[in-house]
């Protein structure tokens, strides 16, 4: 049997009306949902499938919303007997990779995104950062530019050979994002609130780990990928400080990408808005499958291909 990794979407990757079709057709989808507005106090199913889209980009709603629209799709998958033998997550991601792999419940995995997006936005509103994606440079040579930048940008996310996302202080990465410019390489700003996975997100970081510690943690019961490590991580006793330290630390894709790889997973499933983390898996591993799940059709599509 073919290994199957179920790969859980980031921040950014939301949009107006994401998982509405599999929560009208699934009720265990719908279900998510409904357990995630109850967590938060407020409906966060109107947010995600009504907009508008502003109010769904703000960190505080666009977190729990992408947790929700990825756990119903994985709810979707199991209901259509999609099996899994393994679980990693981009960013937010991970901690739908925590509730699918039973390191915590779904109730205190929305506890957990709730605090972590109230102490990030906070982080956010009081310090002036960016994020921009570099396109068709390897991570070395991103490197290189940030360091002889003035003032603080550093590589945040090692997403792919081609692609690392850099972040700091908005003079230092537009002065970086120019210089990239100049070596003719694209440099894409994204849409976020300020620089996540950087040292400008230490109040948030110091903030959420009270939260976390009232948290209940398990062993995963599945192979777990974590970006701060690279690799698998086999030891689960303090998730605390593991994720205050996740919110500040670079996410290290491409590592746990070539850790899978060895591992011996064939399917990659991507489960949550849009199809990012599907696109840096067809970049990075060559004669692998990869399939997302987000609506009906790419259900049908992702059937097709990982059950034959």
């Amino acid at each position: 049997m073919a290994k199957n990794m179920f790969l859980f979407s980031g921040q950014g990757s939301q949009y107006v009306g994401m998982a509405k079709e599999l929560c009208d057709k699934y009720p265990a989808a719908k279900a998510v949902f409904d357990k995630a507005s109850e967590v938060l106090g407020y409906d966060i199913s109107a947010i995600a499938f009504d907009g508008p889209e502003e109010e769904l980009n703000k960190t505080i709603n666009s977190q729990p919303a992408i947790m929700a629209c990825s756990l119903a799709a994985f709810e979707a998958a199991k209901a259509e007997g999609i099996e899994f033998d393994g679980v990693a997550g981009h960013s937010l991601g991970e901690y739908a990779a925590m509730v699918a792999a039973g390191v915590v419940t779904i109730e205190d995995g929305f506890r957990l995104i709730k605090a972590r997006a109230a102490a990030m936005q906070k982080a956010a509103e009081s310090a002036e950062g960016s994020m921009y994606a570099i396109i068709g440079l390897d991570a070395a040579e991103v490197e290189k530019v940030c360091e002889e930048v003035e003032g603080y940008v550093v590589p945040v996310n090692y997403n792919s050979s081609a692609q690392t996302v850099i972040a700091g202080d908005t003079a230092a990465c537009e002065a970086a994002a120019a210089k990239f410019g100049e070596m003719k390489k694209r440099a894409v700003k994204l849409n976020v609130a300020s620089a996540f996975h950087s040292k400008l997100m230490q109040p948030a970081a110091d903030e959420f780990i009270g939260a976390a510690k009232e948290i209940n943690f398990k062993a995963a019961e599945k192979e777990f990928y974590s970006n701060v490590l690279g690799e698998k991580l086999t030891d689960f006793t303090n998730m605390p400080e593991m994720l205050a330290k996740h919110i500040v630390s670079p996410v290290k894709f491409t590592s746990e990408l070539a850790e899978m790889e060895k591992a011996g997973y064939e399917n990659f499933i991507e489960l949550g808005p849009n199809k990012v983390l599907t696109g840096l898996v067809k970049k990075t591993l060559k004669g692998k499958n990869a399939v997302n799940i987000e609506n009906e059709a790419t259900l049908s599509k992702a059937l097709e291909s990982v059950k034959g």
